[in-house]
């Protein structure tokens, strides 16, 4: 099957072991630490008017998803390599605690400075959860039964987002808000006991004798690196390869995406984007990122290993997931706000406009190894992202004011598009590397689409307000007419629906760059290695 898909070359990967009777309990476990990090966000948002009433903090409170977010997207890469040297099972178990430990502090926050703390070290348990359970989801099923279980991650997302506003808005307003946090506990909990009674991974010894064989580039695009041979003679054991963590490397990575982060969220909203602290903080990013590299290069385990941008497929997807990631901002950030100003529906209701799209992401998802399986990875993300464009460049024509069904048609056709695009690149790339490096390019996968998100809420957020700045005076944006979509008047309806207008067609300007990456870096055919039966 794999060579319909891809150039197979000849080496073997591990996967973990466990008994036909336990994959089930893991994949429970891994949807349950899935849901954890997925219903965070969407719950919390329904709370900030409770959390704000009790607490205090108004012009600060954006911090408690921006903190958690920072905290998320500079730890991918750090629990990416901990995965590969440590094994899967004790990082996703101390990123679990760590979460479930954030998840209780917060409940005991006494206000909104030590809130804001704790979510940060939400955060970084998140970081472990997201990454980690993507890379266990690839090791678990062979090639032609991931979709499976990518589909099962998916209708996570596609749930708590639908279901997580609600619970969120039930929770604050008939028993307490502190009680969103508390109930990750006994969720946390099952999970943590399946993985650790279920999960079994393969020895770090054998493993590690692998880790030389690929580590430069040497199973890139078509060769296949000989990783048995690093393990000794024939007959001899495996010699257990010396850890070596880059802590230098992990603290200089965390400190540059700190400052590049905070820049991108804050910029445009706490100073103006030229001011003082915003140039300051991108060039000390910019510093920080000249020393990170200088580390990478000099240590003997990186973090970020230099293979993950030499080879071309693994390049050429963090790019396309990039720019996914930077569109994601216009449907999932400033729908609602063009469903309640424009449409003039209710919080609740604009939420179900954009649901459309989280329901046939999954839905396309599950059946696109029927595509990929009969004209490869990179020609089925090509025709997702193709379709996806085509989708974001029809949202400008919607009429004014339109029908909420206009928007959720298109919602729903955009979400079964990057079901095609995103799907089979995941799943692809993690196809193209042996167990022991899956856990640092998964990571890089998503660090990127990460970043791409944070970049793109700067950039869009940046076009939206100067489009109502033009329209409605100099002072307008959408953060200081946030109070007013409630009852807007024709005026604010019209310069809402042109920002959001733009910010489409920037999104369509984003999908147009990841099928320019598709089309002239990603190879035709994906290096996928051979599995074990």
């Amino acid at each position: 099957m794999e060579g319909r898909v891809s150039r197979t070359t000849t080496r073997q990967t591990a996967a973990p072991t466990t008994t036909p009777r336990g994959r089930g309990p893991v994949v429970a476990a891994l949807m349950l630490g899935m849901a954890l990090a997925a219903l965070d966000g969407t719950v919390v948002s329904t709370a900030v008017p409770q959390i704000v009433g009790d607490l205090g903090g108004l012009s600060v409170f954006s911090w408690l998803f921006s903190g958690y977010l920072l905290a998320v997207t500079v730890t991918l890469p750090v629990y990416g390599k901990l995965c590969d040297t440590f094994g899967r099972k004790p990082v996703l178990i101390a990123g679990t605690i760590l979460f479930l430990i954030g998840s209780l502090l917060c409940a005991a926050a006494w206000n909104m400075g030590s809130l804001i703390a704790f979510r940060v070290v939400q955060g970084l348990g998140g970081g472990a959860l997201q990454g980690t359970i993507q890379t266990i989801a690839a090791d678990l099923y062979p090639l032609k039964e991931r979709p499976k279980i990518q589909a099962k991650l998916s209708s996570v997302w596609a749930t708590a987002s639908i279901a997580g506003p609600a619970a969120g808005g039930l929770l604050a307003g008939y028993a307490d808000w502190r009680w969103i946090f508390l109930i990750n506990l006994p969720v946390g909990l099952v999970a943590l006991w399946l993985i650790a009674r279920y999960l079994v991974e393969p020895d770090r010894a054998g493993a590690g004798a692998a880790d030389g064989g690929a580590a430069d580039g040497g199973a890139a695009d078509g060769g296949a690196a000989d990783g048995g041979a690093a393990g000794g003679g024939e007959g001899s054991p495996p010699k257990r390869r010396k850890v070596s963590v880059d802590w230098a490397g992990a603290l200089a990575i965390f400190a540059t995406g700190t400052l590049l982060l905070t820049a991108l969220v804050q910029g445009g909203v706490a100073w103006p984007w030229l001011s003082t602290p915003s140039l300051g903080l991108f060039a000390g990013a910019l510093a920080l990122a000249g020393v990170t590299v200088l580390v990478e290069r000099r240590a003997a385990e990186p973090i970020i290993p230099g293979w993950i941008w030499r080879r071309r497929t693994i390049s050429a997807v963090n790019l396309a997931l990039g720019a996914l990631g930077l569109l994601m901002v216009a449907p999932t950030v400033f729908l609602p706000t063009y469903a309640q100003a424009v449409l003039g529906l209710g919080p609740i209701a604009a939420g179900f406009v954009l649901s459309a799209m989280t329901l046939s992401w999954p839905i396309s998802a599950a059946f696109s190894n029927r595509v990929y399986n009969r004209i490869g990875f990179r020609l089925t993300a090509v025709i997702g992202i193709t379709l996806a464009l085509l989708v974001l460049l029809a949202f400008p024509f919607l009429p004014f004011p339109g029908e909420p069904w206009q928007p959720a048609l298109l919602m729903f056709l955009l979400g079964g598009a990057l079901g095609l695009f995103q799907l089979p690149l995941i799943v692809g790339v993690q196809s193209t590397v042996p167990y022991e490096e899956r856990g640092t390019t998964t990571a890089s996968v998503l660090f990127c689409r990460q970043v791409g998100q944070s970049v793109g809420a700067a950039l869009f957020g940046a076009i939206a307000n100067g489009v109502l700045a033009s329209r409605l005076g100099a002072d307008a944006d959408l953060d200081s007419l946030a109070y007013a979509l409630d009852h807007a008047d024709d005026a604010l309806r019209r310069a809402v629906d042109a920002a959001v207008d733009y910010v489409y067609l920037g999104a369509a300007g984003a999908a147009a760059l990841a099928l320019l990456v598709l089309l002239t870096l990603a190879p035709r055919r994906f290096p996928v290695l051979k599995e074990e039966d």
